[in-house]
Order: structure tokens, then sequence, then C-alpha cells
């Protein structure tokens, strides 16, 4: 298929290669135009603006944002509306809110325009990994899209199959999802993103009670002085607890066993929030997603070697930079 992706920064940049990889041919756009030619060096075609991407393009025209949520997402949409005709289709791949997905979605249908909204998980690691795809919009469009999300996905893998799933949608278990109508996938990324707030939040709490075996108050032969690279390592193999978040964490501390290279400043992208807001509306305690998001908040006023490990994991799959200053 022939799509235009805009915005070719981390994942936008990786989500056209991997798109170029699987035959299919990539219009790309971004505002830095270094961007630009650098994709178009590996066999994108350059576009200039957002109405030269649409000139090159066929019917239906698909364009895949890769932009941060917000203003960025918001006024790239609401250009494409005036460029765009019946019969398009506009895929948001950002962590956008997803009642404003819904807003957008009935914004777009009023000129017969089809928008999909893709919570896409797999971070820095994702063109070589594949991403995780939960996917919001009409059912005839997002299966007109399958080649491009099927291309994007991870596939079935090494991971061994979940028993009692025959006669289940497959699509599952090559990782991606229709989720429900326009707004689902990101409502359903929205709630992935806090649960990695709580499984973030519960490594790095633990390493730190680990690291502060050796704190001189306790007694003397209660005091151990733990290689907590050697412990993530175990607990990478065969453990209950392991996980590709914990794969991070030994990865972080092989590096830098102090994690000196991290601030500790931890950053939040809005989906923690988003998260809770849902659960208060629903009436749903979050007790440890909540807890989650204040101690990333609290990070901002005095640093632990937790938020540290928090840092070095943000880094890990996403390239998130917090570096002391």
């Amino acid at each position: 298929m022939r799509i235009a992706v805009i915005g070719l920064g981390r994942m936008g940049g990786n989500i056209s290669r991997r798109l170029m990889r699987g035959g299919h041919e990539v219009v790309a756009f971004d505002r830095n135009q270094d961007n630009v030619r650098e994709l178009a060096g590996e066999g994108a075609t350059a576009a200039a603006s957002l109405e030269d991407a649409a000139s090159k393009l066929g019917t239906p025209r698909i364009f895949w944002l890769m932009l941060p949520a917000g203003a960025p997402t918001e006024e790239t949409v609401a250009a494409l509306i005036t460029i765009v005709q019946a019969g398009d289709v506009i895929i948001d791949g950002g962590n956008s809110f997803f009642k404003d997905d819904v807003r957008r979605f009935r914004e777009c249908a009023e000129r017969g325009v089809h928008y999909v909204d893709v919570g896409t998980s797999g971070g820095v690691w994702g063109l070589e990994r594949g991403y995780c795809l939960m996917i919001g919009g009409e059912k005839p469009i997002v299966d007109m899209l399958d080649p491009i999300f099927n291309t994007l996905a991870p596939g079935t893998g090494t991971i061994p199959r979940t028993p009692d799933r025959e006669g289940h949608d497959d699509r599952a278990e090559r990782g991606y999802i229709h989720a429900g109508p326009a707004g689902a996938g990101h409502f359903v990324k929205m709630v992935h993103n806090g649960i990695e707030y709580g499984m973030m939040q519960a490594y790095a709490e633990g390493f730190d009670i680990l690291k502060g075996r050796a704190n001189a108050r306790l007694p003397e032969d209660e005091r151990f002085e733990l290689n907590l690279p050697d412990i993530a390592e175990v607990w990478r193999r065969g453990s209950v607890i392991s996980s590709w978040l914990l794969d991070l964490c030994a990865l972080g501390l092989a590096r830098d066993h102090d994690l000196s290279g991290f601030s500790g400043t931890v950053a939040d992208s809005g989906e923690g929030q988003w998260t809770i807001d849902a659960a208060m509306e629903e009436a749903v305690p979050a007790n440890v997603l909540t807890a989650a998001l204040f101690a990333r908040y609290r990070s901002r006023m005095d640093h632990s070697f937790a938020d540290k490990l928090l840092s070095a994991m943000r880094f890990g799959f996403g390239g998130h930079v917090e570096v002391p200053q």
C-alpha cells in the first residue's frame, strides 16, 4: 500500500522504515527536512508539505500521523481536513487523548473522511521487534488497512500460543487488535501506559530497597552490598517477575551501576493522568497506578535511586533522555 507518514521522529521514522521493509510505499513528510532527506535516502518519496504529500498518494489517500499529542496533532489534523477528499483516511498513531479522537472522528465524518486511532507501543525497538497496535475506527476501514497493521505488528514470533484461544481473532496473537469504534484504540493504549507506570514503579522501588540494604544505619551483620546488575540479570531468567521492563533494568544497570547518567527527574506524557481520570469517571479504584503517577510528580522535587531506574527504563524503551543538569 502507499501511505504518507507525517512526523519522522524516533517512532515515525522507524514506522516508515518497517513499512518499506514490508513492501509498502512511504511518502515522508516532517517539518524538519533533514528527517525527510534521510528517509528519502532509504527509499521513501520525499514531500515538502502536507499538500505535496497528498499529491503523491493514490486513492484513497492514507495519512499516518506520528506526532506529539496535543497541539501538533490537533493542528495537523485540522490542516489535513482542508486538503483531503471524501474516502481518504487519517490515522493518528500517536498518544492522543481518546475523547479527542471521538470528536475528530465526528469532524472527519462530516466531510466523508475516515478517521482511525492507533495506540502504538514498541518505542525505539519497534523497527526490529515490531509494534503492538491497538486500533479504533470503523470495521470496513480497519479491515482495508490490515496490510499496514500486519506489517507493523510483531507477528506471532516465538511466543507460545495461549491455550483455549481457538476460534478467537488471531490478530491479537500477531500483535494487533481492532479494539472498537473511534477512540477505543487510544483508550486501550492509555490504560496500557497507566499499567506501565505501575510496573515501572514497582521495579524501581524494589531495586531501591535492595540498594538501601547497604545503609550504614542498619546493624552491621544485617547490611548487604548487593550486586544489582546480577540480581536484575538472574530475575530475567525463569523468575515470575521477568518482563521486557526488567530486561531494560538489567541493561541500564549493566551499563551504569549507580545510574549516575540519569537525573532521577521522571517525566510523564499524560496517559497516566488520563488513566486516573478515567478510573475516577468509572468509580474504579486504581491505587497502584495513582501512586505511580504521584511518584513521578514527587521525583521532580527530590531524586532517589528508584527515580534514576525509572529514567533508565524510559531511556531503554523510548529513548527519553533525563540526564543530570
